[in-house]
């Protein structure tokens, strides 16, 4: 039990720093995030957007009351990191490591989760 809590609290804190370090360099390296979703395709409106959300769901991935805010955030997650896989890999930047690493994280993240809830 104790290693499934070390393992929950480490793949959950790496998650969220890398969360807070995403949201940071949109909203202050605007510019640069803008320049790269261009070359994705995407709009760049969602800019802003995506950042708020990844805020809120390290939010509600820690909070201990919204067990379903919980879900609908991993989801999130799940699905941002597995379209940043497929976006770096059609533009072959050769950037899809860091989204490999990101969806392993939320995996054992959420694995550990609910193995510690029993």
């Amino acid at each position: 039990m104790k290693k499934d809590k070390i393992v929950y609290y480490g793949s959950t804190g790496l998650l969220t720093l890398l969360m807070l370090f995403s949201a940071g360099m949109y909203v202050f390296n605007h510019e640069v995030v803008k320049v790269m979703f261009t070359s994705f395709g995407y709009p760049t409106y969602i800019i802003y957007p995506l950042a708020i959300a990844k805020l809120l769901g390290v939010f509600a991935i820690w909070s201990p009351k919204f067990n379903t805010l919980k879900e609908w955030a991993y989801a999130g997650f799940f699905f941002d990191f597995v379209l940043a896989f497929f976006a770096h890999k059609m533009i072959g930047d050769g950037e899809e490591m860091g989204a490999i690493m990101a969806f392993v994280l939320v995996v054992v993240s959420y694995v550990f989760s609910k193995r510690i809830k029993k």
